[in-house]
């Protein structure tokens, strides 16, 4: 069959076949390089959930309720391990170690058992606490019976009132004064009595018995 050389419709049928051909390579290189981003995708949120489990895991406690970091640092030390204070792998690991050889649970957790055994206290920092909130209350007291004094008296031990009914630093009234144990005239007394009556009633009533300055 003779071909019309001279028409364009053959070249258009092989330009748009070459067309076609182009367009399917481009389809199939997009298709790749999105396959090649979702693995990436993936291996990235693999290695942030990796790194989540094992900053978890690290941060696991001895047991329940247990989270001191002394108490962790002191185990360590009993167990021959570095004393980081971090309750991580290697802590774990040699506390099955010692459990399995003392007939204990070998779960890895340094419950009131485990502690026990290695003579380990897990209640150092609970005192801590109470000692310091002991510390912090009687820094208060001591402040608000210094402002009070000051207030009332200007801090001077030997102050009376006007009318004379309020006397000393505090500006006791004497039967206060004697209801707390103080005996003469609050005025009289030494100023460390004032300070420790004083403190006995801030303990007992608050800043009450002192309405303007307290």
């Amino acid at each position: 069959m003779n071909r019309d050389l001279s028409s364009p419709v053959p070249w258009r049928r092989s330009l748009r076949a070459s067309q076609a051909r182009r367009a399917k390579r481009a389809r199939r290189r997009r298709n790749a390089l999105r396959g090649r981003a979702g693995v990436t995708l993936a291996v990235a949120v693999f290695s942030v959930a990796a790194a989540g489990a094992l900053a978890q895991d690290a941060a696991t406690p001895l047991a329940p309720g247990v989270q001191s970091t002394d108490t962790v640092r002191a185990l360590q030390q009993k167990l021959g391990v570095s004393a980081d204070g971090v309750y991580g792998p290697k802590t774990r690991a040699a506390v099955k170690r010692f459990q399995r050889a003392h007939g204990l649970t070998a779960d890895g957790v340094a419950g009131p058992q485990t502690l026990a055994a290695l003579g380990v206290s897990a209640a150092p920092k609970a005192k801590e606490a109470d000692d310091s909130s002991a510390a912090a209350s009687s820094g208060d007291a001591a402040a608000t019976l210094q402002r009070i004094a000051q207030c009332e008296s200007g801090g001077n031990p030997s102050a009376v009132s006007a009318d004379g009914t309020y006397r000393g630093k505090y500006q006791f009234d004497r039967e206060t004064w004697r209801a707390l144990g103080g005996s003469g005239d609050p005025a009289d007394a030494p100023e460390a009595e004032q300070d420790r009556i004083a403190a006995a009633l801030l303990a007992q009533r608050g800043t009450a018995p002192w309405p303007v300055c307290g």
